[in-house]
């Protein structure tokens, strides 16, 4: 289970190192494996492979025709790099992908379960602040009556 939020530094390379928590539990599922895939939200999404794989089978067992079920499996498969974490806990992000994301230096991390995002520091911030509205009048009608 991936939980939390932080930042990491993305290296001129484009390397970001993985923090000890979430990679000690990347190369126990894993091996170091993981898929690194574009979100619609302009971040990326990072699974280890085997949390991918069905994920992936699902969507290209989908019909190609419909239009938006297409636009989301050329984002989320075709947009999909399989990648090894390197000895000293490194993933080396391809270039379309950073950009895609936007990414720059600092890239703030967030523990999503099985998954990790990978998030331009100021669209996390507005997207901290997006969910900060819920509690304005905007609350989807799946969490009424949701309390933490």
């Amino acid at each position: 289970m991936f939980r939390g939020v932080g930042a990491v530094s993305l290296d001129s390379k484009g390397r970001v190192v993985v923090p000890a928590r979430y990679r000690d539990a990347l190369l126990a599922l894993a091996g170091g494996r993981v898929v690194v895939t574009a979100d619609p939200s302009q971040c990326l999404l990072l699974y280890p492979l085997p949390e991918w794989e069905p994920i992936e089978k699902r969507l290209s067992g989908l019909s190609g025709f419909n239009p938006q079920i297409r636009a989301l499996q050329r984002l989320l498969v075709g947009h999909a790099h399989e990648l090894d974490m390197d000895a000293a806990g490194r993933i080396l992000l391809p270039p379309m992908l950073r950009q895609y994301a936007g990414l720059e230096k600092s890239v703030v991390l967030v523990g999503q379960g099985s998954k990790l995002e990978m998030w331009n520091e100021d669209r996390w911030q507005a997207e901290v602040d997006r969910a900060i509205g819920f509690g304005h009048g905007e609350m989807p009608p799946e969490l009424e009556g949701f309390t933490l």
